[in-house]
Parts: C-alpha cells; structure tokens; sequence
C-alpha cells in the first residue's frame, strides 16, 4: 500500500517538489520513500510494507531501466499470475506483487488490467516511449487524481499532494460543487478544484505527446434475459464459496490481520469465512455512540466476536464528535458529507494500534441486496401502478406526518415516497438519495451561484439503470449504487479514514468477480420473502448468531439529527451563522436559517442537508482561505 505522486512533462519540476508532494502522502506509507527523476519525468511513492516486506521498495523498474512504475495497492491474485509469466520466460528478482505488476505490464501492456484481481491505483513511465500510462482499479477502490495543462500532467493519490505542485491551483470547480449538494460527494471524473480531474474507477489514461487519452476498461455487466433460475440449495452453496473466496483472496499479507464488525451481516460473514479459512490470531473492532443504543450495534458486535473466538475491541465515539468531523475534512481534501466517516476513522484509528492490515464489509449491502429503499422501490413500483384516486389521501396524510413520527424518521421517509410516486424510474430512486434536490437548489443558491448550476447531475445514474436486468427495477437500483454511491462515496470514505492511519482496508464484498456473480442473481432471490439480504443470510444462517441474522438493518453510521441538535450544535451555529453564509456568497442566508431553524426544533429532519452545509464551510475554511476568507464573486 502506498501514495503515489509524480508528473510527466517539460519543465514539471524537480526533487525539492517532488519531496514536498510525498511528504504529505506520508501518512499512506510511512515504511519506506522511493523516487525517480529524469528531467521530464518524476514518480515518486510512499510505502506502507505489507507484501515482502523486504524487497519490495518502489519505484520498480526494468531489467533495462526504460520502464519505471509506481503502484498504490494490493494484487490479490499475484502468485497466479507470477506462474503465468514465469511459463512465458519472465524472471523474478523479488516476492512482490509490484515486481508481478512490472513483469505484467512488460508482457501485455495496457492490457495487463484485465488480468489483475485487486485494489489499484499505479503509473508506468516508458522512457523508451516517452509515454505515462495510469490505472485505476475496476471498482474505485484506490484513488488517483490529475492536473493535466499544456503537455505537463501531475498525478498522485490525493489533491492535497497535487496542490504542492507549483502549477497547479485553488479554484472552486462549480460544477463539481452542484454534485456535492446534490449527493454529498463529488462526481467521479471531477474533484472539487477546478482542474483537477480523477481517473474514474475501471479506467486507464495514456500521455504521449503532451496528449491525454482516457479510456474504459471494465463497466458492470449488462444484465441478460433471465435464464431457469438455479435450485436454491444451488444458489445458496455457489453464494457461500463465491464470498468465501473474495475473503481468501484478501488474506494474502506478511503481516497479520483484523476486521472491522460492525454487528451487521456483512462484516459478520467476513469473520466467519476467516474462521473457516483458518485464520490464527483474528482481531476484531467496533466502534459505539455513549448512552445512544438506538445506533449502537456493539452487542452485535460482541455475540460474534463470542461466536468466532476474536479478540474483540471497542471504542466509544460521542465526546469526539466536533473535533472529528474537521479532521475528516483535512482528510478526504474534498467536501464530504457522509457521516459515517466519522466512526470509520474512530474505528481505524483504534484499528491501526494493533495492526496494519483489515478487512471490511463494505459492498456487501449493493452486492446483495441490504438497503430499505430496495424494498421502498417494489413498493413504489406497485404504488405507483393503483389508480391515483386510491392514492391521493395516503400520499396527502404522509405529506402531513411530522418528520419523527414512528423510528427512523418513519414521517421523512413517507414524505420523500409520497413526493416521488408521480416520477417514472429511475429519477424517483434517484431523488430518494439525494440531500439537495433541483428544485431545493434553486431555491438554496444564490442567484450568483444559481447561474453556474444546471449540469446534469443524475446522467451517470441514468445510466448504470440502463443495464438492469429484464427491465428490473430493483436489479437497476443497485447498479445505480454499484456506479455511484460505492466507488463515490462508501470507498472513497474507507480509503482516506483507513489511509489517515496508515491502515490498509480490504473489502471482499468489493471484489469484482463477486461482483459480477451477483448482477447474475435475480433480485427475487436476494429479497426473497421480501426481506433485505435474504440470500447471504440463507447462505450463512447455520454459522452466524440468530440475533445477527434476524436483526433489522443499521447503518454504520452515527446519530447525526440528534447531534446536529446537542453535541455538534455549537458547530452548526458557528459555520452557518446567517453572516457567515451571506459573506461566502451561495446560499441564500433566510434558506439555510430557516433549515437549521425547523432541525433545531424537530419540526423536519434535515440532518443530511445542515451537515452538507457544515463540511463545505469546514473545508473552505481548510482549502480556500489561506490568503482571507474566500467567497464567490
């Protein structure tokens, strides 16, 4: 595992920047420090040794010196592809998945990423060619960022390190902005700053002749006509061993291993696999919220630690709230909304005291089924079909229920059904996962800023629905979220917290091929009796804790409406002060008053939305406001 960062080009720069840009990446690989200058071309790495702990230093170059790559990431299926090159001639000097990537890359070229199983993010300079080549893993789990202008092309595995580079600058990407209202991420081609660009997830880019050219090299699978279902005993066994050996491929490491349990399927199926696979020493880690049990999954947690013989530790997490959240913002360098980043790096940091290496269950809730709003969207599938006399009083009443009506924002989540039962799909699922819709921008940004908004926000979305699977509405839903909200936001979350402790996190239920079997499942089968994951709790019910498998779902994530109201609400009150919020110039004081206004008194739920609010001010404090506050003029 490693930060990446370097350029290509005339007059790029020299050791002295180079060196400024690894040292803020130290974090990702405090092992060991590698770099490589040739006057065009620069590629420097910082390690965190957890293959060959030896021999494995970067940046890695040929027998004859002309290829030099550098490579953030792990191989999984190294060994394998170590025997296929080795029956092709190639030799091996070291027992590194770097050295496999070279000899690969020497082989086959740019098609050496159709045979990588892993997380990567990694650049190959050709000397000989004068030419960079980049790539990024199929899924998004591994980052990499570029700033490419007038030939000269800067890349590394987080902006801030690009933003070390004297070429490249601060300036507010707009459109990326109106993403980040919209989903609390930005989008995944562009970053915040204006001219910094990422690599999307399952893609590549070639730099030859000062001339960029991007291009895909893996996408989901469209879904075919339903062929005979299997029987379901079939199914069942094929869903086990498929995520038994997702989790098999990610023990590969020279250092010993942990996971992350939540309490929730996912991470509990993890645990078990490990056990069968007989894994030793298996530690495992939780994170809790004080007196707060409505979002305390630690017993759980504790049943399966009991069950599988782990050695089990926790952490509490609510006395750390405020402070937390600014230095998650220092952390991902973009704004980003999701909450659950707060508990990832609480349990990360608690993590990172023990070891290097662990595993999470992250993906497991896109690959099989896990989130309510599936089920919400067979429900409206069916709503929306009865004839709209039938539906007016019902959709009427929940219009009327008050946010906290019932658990869970029961009223918040009646609203948002009733408001979309006259929208077709997708753009009704999209809206369920949006903070800030259109109509709520338009009325939120200034008219400064509303002039530079109406990017379509929702196309990628639009066409990850495309490939569902003979027309289902459910089996598109989770592609939208398998194209968007997992690489967007679920990974780019678990790569900067677990980085920001220089811990590695592995994600089974990310593995591609995985991946790739479960668009194969009708979603029938993952809901069956209409119940969220029901056939990765079948594949694993005779193994797992029956409290674990029949509990209802919960999110990793923290209490935020009450905390927004109690812990966090001096934060609130000091970054969306009405002065403050006129001073930046883009949105309209009187809306964001009146949102924090109706939070602070329960008569709405607007959690999400405030805390969207209190990052992007958190982050211009941190990025923007080094020569005076920054607003839009």
């Amino acid at each position: 595992m490693c930060g990446i960062a370097g350029w290509v080009g005339a007059g790029g720069g020299n050791r002295e920047i180079l060196d400024a840009m690894l040292k803020i990446l130290e974090h990702r690989g405090p092992d060991d420090t590698g770099r490589y200058l040739d006057g065009e071309a620069a590629l420097g790495m910082t390690r965190l040794s957890i293959i060959d702990l030896v021999t494995g230093q970067q940046p890695m170059r040929s027998e004859d010196g002309t290829v030099t790559l550098v490579f953030n990431g792990e191989i999984y299926n190294f060994r394998d592809l170590r025997g296929e090159l080795q029956a092709r001639g190639r030799r091996f000097a070291t027992r590194s998945d770097t050295e496999v990537l070279l000899r690969a890359w020497e082989a086959y070229g740019p098609a050496c990423v159709d045979r990588l199983r892993g997380m990567f993010a990694f650049a190959v300079w050709d000397a000989r060619r004068r030419r960079l080549f980049l790539a990024r893993d199929r899924v998004g789990k591994k980052p990499l960022y570029y700033w490419h202008r007038d030939g000269l092309l800067v890349f590394a595995s987080e902006p801030k390190a690009l933003l070390r580079h004297p070429a490249v600058g601060r300036t507010l990407d707009l459109a990326a902005l109106e993403h980040y209202a919209a989903f609390g991420y930005t989008p995944a081609a562009r970053s915040i700053f204006d001219g910094i660009a990422k690599l999307p997830p399952g893609h590549t880019a070639t730099l030859a002749g000062g001339v960029l050219s991007v291009a895909r090299y893996w996408t989901l699978p469209a879904g075919a006509t339903a062929a005979r279902p299997a029987p379901r005993e079939e199914l069942l066994g094929r869903v086990r061993a498929e995520v038994r050996d997702a989790v098999r491929a990610r023990l590969e490491a020279d250092v010993p291993l942990g996971v992350f349990l939540s309490g929730g399927v996912d991470s509990s199926v993890i645990v078990a696999c490990m056990r069968e696979l007989n894994v030793g020493r298996l530690a495992t880690f939780s994170v809790g919220f004080g007196a707060d049990l409505s979002h305390d999954e630690r017993p759980y947690a504790r049943a399966v630690a009991q069950r599988f013989e782990t050695e089990h530790h926790e952490e509490v997490l609510e006395p750390k709230a405020a402070d937390l959240a600014a230095a998650v913002v220092r952390y991902v360098d973009e704004p980003f909304a999701d909450s659950s980043a707060i508990p990832t790096l609480v349990v990360a940091e608690a993590t990172a005291r023990h070891l290097k290496v662990a595993l999470s269950g992250i993906g497991g809730d896109e690959t099989f089924g896990g989130y309510p709003r599936y089920l919400g969207v067979r429900l409206s599938e069916a709503w929306a079909r009865a004839p709209r006399v039938l539906r007016a009083g019902p959709e009427a009443l929940a219009r009327w229920l008050p946010d906290s009506a019932g658990s869970r924002n029961l009223g918040d989540w009646a609203r948002r059904f009733a408001d979309g039962a006259g929208r077709p799909m997708p753009e009704r699922y999209i809206g369920w996962t949006r903070f800030f819709d259109a109509q709520a921008l338009d009325t939120l940004a200034t008219p400064a800023l509303a002039r530079h908004f109406g990017s379509d926000v929702e196309a990628p979305h639009r066409a990850a629905w495309a490939g569902r699977r003979d027309g289902d509405a459910v089996d598109g839903a989770w592609r939208i979220d398998l194209a968007t909200y997992l690489p967007d936001d679920l990974l780019t979350m678990a790569d900067r917290m677990s980085m920001a402790r220089s811990l590695e996190l592995r994600a089974p239920f990310c593995d591609h091929r995985l991946i790739e079997f479960s668009l194969t499942i009708p979603a029938a089968a993952k809901l069956e009796g209409f119940r969220l994951k029901a056939l990765l709790k079948a594949a694993f019910a005779d193994v797992l804790p029956p409290t674990v498998v029949n509990r209802r779902k919960q999110g990793f994530m923290i209490p935020l409406s009450r905390w927004l109201r109690t812990t966090l609400r001096d934060l609130v009150d000091d970054t969306l002060a009405p002065e403050r919020v006129r001073a930046r110039g883009l949105w309209r004081p009187e809306v964001v008053a009146r949102l924090v206004s109706e939070h602070l008194a329960g008569a709405r739920t607007h959690g999400d939305r405030i805390w969207t609010l209190v990052v992007l001010e958190l982050w211009m404090r941190e990025y923007l406001d080094g020569r005076g506050a920054w607003r839009l003029t």
